[in-house]
């Protein structure tokens, strides 16, 4: 993949993120990606929905599977801006997603590089590549100005 190709997608999660922000929803957006193509999308919509599951990560997985007409997203990547929580890396691991992107680390609660560090345990039975950093800057801006309003 080039770099071109990553911040591509990276631009692509971000916009969904905004799209959460201007609805009152904290920002993260996401998007699953299989064989280059974009299947599903999703930004955080617990609030709007009551549906404390409805995280970016996971609306763009259930468009994904629909997408397949599959509960494994085998092959495909999944885009997020902000590190997933212990749900989402957990349904990340069971879709079978093989390349995690993630934006922006999330020290509070995040779990794949820091709290449970989910796919670092044991029982975990599939553990996605993971990589961070691509959008950086931009979605911790986002989440920062969000909050920044809210205080």
């Amino acid at each position: 993949m080039t770099l071109q190709t990553a911040r591509h997608h990276a631009a692509l999660a971000l916009d969904l993120a905004r799209k959460a922000a201007s609805l009152g929803e904290v920002p993260v957006g996401a998007i699953v990606v299989h064989k280059g193509k974009v299947i599903g999308r999703g930004h955080n919509q617990p609030r709007a929905l009551h549906d404390p599951t409805a995280h970016a990560e996971i609306m763009a997985i259930r468009e994904a599977c629909a997408a397949l007409g599959s509960d494994r997203l085998t092959g495909c990547e999944l885009w997020v801006t902000l590190e997933p929580c212990a749900m989402c890396a957990g349904a990340i691991a069971h879709a079978r997603i093989a390349r995690l992107h993630y934006a922006a680390g999330d020290p509070k609660g995040g779990a794949v590089e820091h709290g449970p560090r989910l796919f670092h345990q044991p029982t975990v039975l599939h553990k996605p590549e993971v990589y961070a950093g691509v959008g950086e800057a931009d979605a911790a801006a986002l989440l920062k100005a969000f909050f920044a309003e809210r205080r």
